[in-house]
């Protein structure tokens, strides 16, 4: 007791230690801490009545006093309560004249009285973010928006924080809408563009704040909007891949480090935080994948926010954009309307002077151009374009690099509406395919296989191909008419509902027996309610010879897209009908039936929850049926990127690299390229002639694993064997 009493009496000014006792026992130093507090209420008086004439050892010892209340303000919150106050009125009123360490601090010290909950994140931002827009000092305004940015994330860490994210959308919805000219609304756009990409903000708030941004009057400010449209979600794709990269931890290499070398407290350290990386993942793994919704599809009114950001940075002449930024914002506007499938007629006649080889980025155009068309367009406003673009482009005295990327872009108009071209200037355009140039050859074929499956009746006989003509013939590949829209099926339910019925069938046979087959065949019958219907009459209809006669016309009409199969041996079925007796009534009666099951919809989807893995399995019965499987291996190839070509997803923005195309063929190699070409190629040999064991060794220590006893062994000096 007496020293404990000993040391009680003894004056402590350091401030560290001082620190570490009262959090050992608030209690106890409450004296010590007093004292220090009035100190520094002294201090800040005279900060605050001349900030910038105090010495450097005032602003020292001001800054000592700023950081030790606040590391243990959370022991006497009835003593500090004002301190919290005063720190955000020295910083508002006299941030311009403030030394700027001391600034810093004061900064630091309210982010710290954050942390321990002693003020809200509300009360912090409404502070801070007012000095990042209007503060001149280049290190505050960096230091202010980590700080805001770093509030924002912790404060949706856990959950999100719907009423602190909601109040400050407003406050930087307001920036942008108060005065548009200003260039304070670019904090606006980096805070937004940020929390975007790290998934804190989400909804369609944000997509609003962005709206308003590519909406101003600062060129900037209209860049830094319009940016978030086009690459706003790639970036949030790629943050999250490489999220997912760094967490990657080999746990058995871990271990195996672990039982071979030392141990010590810091590699025990490792091996723990290793674990329980592992363990955050695992359960991230298990948690439902969130609905990350494109900022396209977040938008309150696309038809608006298209027509506003035509009229105001492109028709506009007194606009102040240069042609980059122009470009940029048509880019946007043509994702809008192909996606949205909006209607813009005078956006069409927009393009027509920048159809041209000499035109600065021109591949950018016309892929803008691409994408701005969609079935709903009329085809009489897209023709003159497409008459323009081969005028232009497409032409025997044209180099072979234009011609191709002229009819990249025709094509990729054309497959969006494919009304756009007339039968003249496409049977002219296909003639290309015999062009000598590579680049152009392929174009052409690729415009010509497109048009053998969407519309072959505007291509010669000649042209159209096998298969095009047999289904031309039969009406199965019919010319879309304008406006005309598919049946809202899932694609390819009816692979995914034979292969359903292929597998009841073999496990039935595997079981084997009548009666399992017949509680097979019935309980197919009540979940998918599309077996064939037995008639209950059939005695009677084979005393009176049999099933109906169906006439080839009926037939033609009713089943244009039948099977060949079902077809064939129906026909031979109907024409045998007379020679054929009592027995085969019941085969004629299941093939009609087979017939009529082929026609009728798939009723999976309204009878059946598709799991995941019926939606996997749909996928794979989906491409395996889009790939002839008699092709050969380089044939079926192409095909299948020619299939994934054509089936491009609408929110993927159409390039100019993919209007260029195959137009690097078309141009000459320089020797210097050649010969980086032939030592490429000489090195890709040289993995390949490499051995089984060679390659395993190399793996292995790219991993930085060790090699194995027999290999030390052999390496070892003949001399340490005996």
């Amino acid at each position: 007791m007496k020293r404990k009493l000993g040391a009680l009496e003894k004056l402590d000014v350091d401030l560290s230690s001082l620190q570490y006792k009262i959090r050992q026992d608030p209690t106890l130093y409450k004296g010590d801490f007093e004292s220090q507090f009035s100190q520094y209420e002294v201090q800040r008086d005279i900060v605050l009545q001349a900030p910038g004439s105090i010495t450097d050892a005032s602003i020292t010892s001001f800054r000592d006093s700023i950081e030790f209340i606040a590391h243990v303000a959370d022991c006497y919150p009835l003593l500090v309560k004002s301190f919290p106050e005063d720190l955000v009125s020295l910083l508002s009123l006299h941030h311009e004249t403030l030394e700027p360490e001391l600034r810093e601090k004061i900064v630091g010290s309210l982010v710290l009285l954050r942390r321990k909950e002693i003020i809200d994140s509300s009360r912090l931002l409404q502070t801070l973010f007012p000095l990042l827009i209007s503060t001149p000092s280049k290190s505050l305004r960096t230091l202010l928006y980590q700080k805001c940015l770093s509030d924002l994330r912790s404060s949706n860490s856990k959950t999100t924080n719907h009423r602190l994210n909601r109040t400050f959308q407003i406050v930087l919805h307001n920036l942008l809408t108060s005065d548009r000219a200003s260039s304070k609304g670019l904090w606006a756009v980096k805070i937004t563009r940020e929390l975007w990409k790290r998934q804190i903000w989400v909804d369609g708030k944000a997509v609003e704040i962005m709206k308003e941004a590519s909406l101003a009057d600062n060129e900037k400010i209209v860049a830094g909007g319009v940016r978030f449209f086009l690459g706003g979600d790639k970036e949030r794709e790629e943050l999250e891949d490489e999220s997912s990269d760094e967490d990657n931890i080999d746990m058995g290499r871990i271990k195996h480090q672990m039982g071979i070398n030392k141990k010590t407290k810091k590699k025990a350290k490792m091996m723990e935080n290793a674990v329980a990386t592992v363990k955050r993942k695992e359960r991230k793994k298990k948690q439902p994948h969130p609905l990350n919704f494109s900022a396209f599809h977040l938008l309150h009114d696309p038809q608006g926010f298209a027509e506003s950001l035509f009229s105001k940075h492109l028709q506009n002449s007194r606009s102040k954009l240069n042609l980059e930024q122009k470009l940029l914002v048509l880019q946007l506007i043509s994702r809008l309307v192909g996606l949205h499938k909006l209607t813009m007629l005078n956006l069409y006649s927009y393009f027509i002077k920048y159809l041209s080889p000499r035109q600065p980025s021109v591949t950018s155009f016309l892929a803008s151009l691409a994408q701005a068309t969609h079935n709903f367009v009329p085809p009489d406003v897209l023709e003159p374009l497409v008459q323009k673009i081969a005028n232009e482009f497409v032409s025997e005295a044209a180099a072979a690099e234009v011609a191709s990327s002229g009819l990249n872009a025709i094509r990729e108009i054309c497959i969006r509406q494919p009304l756009a071209m007339n039968e003249t200037l496409l049977q002219d355009l296909v003639m290309y395919r015999k062009s000598k140039d590579k680049g152009v050859m392929m174009a052409a074929k690729g415009l010509l296989g497109f048009y053998r499956d969407s519309a072959p009746g505007m291509l010669k006989k000649r042209d159209r191909g096998k298969e095009a003509a047999i289904g031309f013939r039969n009406g199965e590949r019919k010319e879309q008419r304008f406006g005309e829209e598919a049946t809202g099926t899932i694609e390819g339910l009816e692979l995914l509902e034979k292969w359903k019925q292929e597998q009841k069938q073999r496990h039935s046979k595997v079981q084997g027996g009548q009666e399992t087959d017949e509680r097979e065949v019935s309980d197919e019958d009540e979940d998918n309610d599309d077996g064939w219907d037995v008639d209950e009459d059939s005695d009677s209809d084979s005393d009176s010879g049999g099933w109906q006669n169906v006439s080839s016309d009926e037939e033609d009409d009713e089943t244009p897209g039948r099977d060949k199969k079902f077809r064939k041996r129906l026909k031979q079925d109907t024409a045998s009908e007379d020679t054929q007796g009592e027995g085969d009534d019941d085969e004629g009666r299941l093939v009609q039936q087979a017939a009529e099951a082929a026609d009728r919809l798939s009723t999976l989807a309204t009878t059946r929850i598709l799991t995941p893995a019926d939606l996997a399995k749909l996928q794979e019965l989906r491409l395996a049926s889009s790939v002839n499987d008699a092709l050969p291996a380089s044939q079926r190839k192409r095909a299948m990127a020619a299939h994934q070509a054509l089936r491009r997803h609408m929110d993927d923005p159409l390039t100019a690299a993919e209007i260029e195309g195959l137009a690097s063929l078309s141009k000459k190699s320089t020797k210097e390229e050649r010969i980086a070409s032939a030592k490429a190629g000489k090195g890709d040999k040289d993995e390949a002639r490499k051995s089984t064991t060679a390659k395993r060794k190399e793996k292995k220590q790219a991993q930085g694993k060790s090699t194995t006893n027999r290999e030390k062994a052999r390496k070892k000096n003949f001399l340490m064997t005996l």
